[in-house]
């Protein structure tokens, strides 16, 4: 990757009138905003919606595009809805943070009003689309059985040969319109951020991506694909199933009903799962991190060449220039637990497909050049040993390096060419809020490490001392990427902060209006860009 700056902000932190960002003027806006300030790389969040918490890291497809950042306005441009429509979308009621339960319906009735008013020609473009990606397919005939369904997940439907994914039950869905509904809105996801992309490239700035390791099990990919995932045998299943309807037949006779339904709490995954993922206790959990997708079959993905990663890798080529994928670590060696299991740390560790997987990205697109590794976490030996041999950009995170006396390979001296640094990222907290929670001792060692003179290190602001220095100094480094969130370019406190892993609620919310943007220093980054050749 050529040596530049660049800064870390989802499409839903974008300002706008819509109570999320969309891909949009804001989004182009944002793109000359960078240009202007020198950087090179915009990194965002996957673009897949958003599910369990909010995350989109748990969403229904590992393919479908976040229909909640397609912008009103444009699909006015287009004829398909009006202008009151379009003012009556607008949702100003807090534009720093995120409602989700509300734009879910609103929006979904907003793109309903434009299928009704698509042409004939234009759903003929929706037809060529869907038949040239199986992917946009499978989520509109998933999306329209879970509409009939109240959105229960697969295993819940009524329909046992939809369940079961039955190719004559599946062809009847593709008849209705609200398959066609689905489809039609994949289409405009595409269609409009293709447009927005290129001109953001024209401004001379890269797209930065990010792809999930794993899929939500409640998804058109497992659904659709269950023998490439660990599922559950049927004998341990039906043994699980009798167990579990003694407890609540037990829980009835002794405590009522409210004690049968605590039991009806109980994880429904171990009756789907065999093994689900997560992550060993680490600086982020003690008890490690039980996310609870299921595992991949990588022995059943291996002998069809992984075709389903391919097309995955592939489709997220179309959506950005460069595609960070997270927890790189589970290519080498990925943590496995049971899925009845209460916390991750009943987990083991598991061999993952190796270099095997990356000789086949070589033959499909060239070469692995677009690809970044997420690969913080647990280090182990077998993991530096890979990482060297599969030879694409890492990362290191400032705020895990200034433990006094530990010479880690998180300070800045110790950065590769070869790797993406950051200050913190989507998971971290703000670099300000960083500060004002760390210990003293890890606080004066990273301000001395990075020059910061004074006692006025907890101011914020865009002008905020402190986090200058702290940026400064990853600026001066030799990794060849250097990226920001946009609360550290802000100098903003906790209360921004993204995501705080180990938390079920409250995240991925996090908005910034128009003035925060304006009041942004972009003279003092042009700066540190020209000084810095970056």
């Amino acid at each position: 990757m050529r040596r530049g700056g660049g800064v870390l902000m989802h499409i839903s932190s974008l300002p706008g009138p819509f109570g999320i960002g969309v891909i949009g003027e804001e989004a182009i806006s944002f793109a000359k905003q960078l240009q202007k300030q020198g950087m090179r790389y915009w990194q965002v969040l996957p673009f897949t919606y958003p599910g369990m918490g909010d995350s989109p890291y748990q969403s229904f497809s590992a393919f479908a595009g976040n229909w909640l950042f397609i912008d009103p306005r444009r699909l006015m441009k287009r004829g398909l809805l009006t202008a009151d429509e379009v003012v009556a979308s607008e949702y100003n009621v807090n534009k720093w943070r995120v409602d989700y339960d509300y734009l879910r319906g609103q929006r979904d009735e907003l793109l309903r009003k434009a299928y009704s008013r698509a042409s004939a020609d234009l759903m003929k473009e929706v037809d060529a689309f869907v038949k040239a990606n199986k992917w946009a397919d499978d989520v509109a005939v998933y999306q329209a059985i879970k509409d009939d369904n109240y959105q229960n997940a697969w295993w819940d439907w009524a329909d046992e040969d939809l369940k079961n994914c039955v190719p004559e039950a599946v062809d009847k869905m593709r008849q209705t319109d609200n398959y066609k509904y689905h489809a039609f809105v994949q289409y405009l996801f595409l269609t409009e951020w293709t447009e927005v992309k290129k001109e953001i490239n024209n401004c001379g700035i890269a797209i930065i991506g990010d792809m999930p390791i794993y899929v939500s099990g409640d998804s058109a990919d497992v659904w659709g694909a269950r023998e490439q995932f660990k599922m559950a045998d049927p004998r341990k299943v039906a043994k699980l199933i009798a167990e579990y309807e003694k407890k609540v037949k037990a829980a009835e006779k002794e405590g009522g009903e409210h004690a049968a339904e605590d039991v009806r709490k109980v994880k429904q995954d171990a009756l789907i799962f065999d093994k689900v993922a997560g992550v060993p206790p680490d600086y982020f959990s003690v008890d490690g991190q039980l996310w609870g997708n299921p595992i991949y079959d990588w022995d059943k993905h291996r002998k069809d060449g992984y075709k389903w990663w391919m097309s995955r890798i592939e489709e997220s080529y179309k959506l950005y220039d460069y595609l960070r994928i997270d927890h790189f670590r589970a290519f080498s060696s990925y943590w496995e637990i049971e899925a009845n299991a209460k916390t991750a740390r009943e987990g083991e560790w598991k061999q993952g497909p190796g270099l095997d997987f990356f000789k086949k990205i070589d033959e499909t697109f060239g070469d692995r050049s677009r690809l970044i590794a997420e690969d913080l976490g647990e280090q182990t030996p077998d993991l530096a040993e890979f990482m060297s041999k599969v030879n694409i950009p890492g990362m290191r995170v400032m705020e895990f390096a200034f433990n006094p006396g530990d010479d880690s390979a998180f300070m800045p001296h110790n950065f590769t060419k070869n790797c993406v640094a950051y200050t913190g990222t989507h998971d971290n907290n703000t670099l300000l809020g960083w500060l004002w929670d760390s210990s003293e001792q890890v606080r004066n060692c990273c301000l001395e490490y990075c020059g910061f003179e004074g006692d006025n290190w907890g101011d914020g602001g865009t002008r905020s001392k402190s986090c200058r220095s702290i940026i400064k100094t990853l600026w001066m480094s030799h990794a060849d990427v250097v990226i920001i969130p946009i609360q550290d370019m802000l100098g903003y406190g906790a209360d921004t902060r993204m995501n705080t892993p180990g938390t079920a609620n409250g995240n991925w919310r996090v908005r910034f209006t128009k003035e925060d943007l304006d009041g942004i220093d972009n003279d003092w980054y042009t700066k540190l860009n020209r000084v810095y050749f970056r």
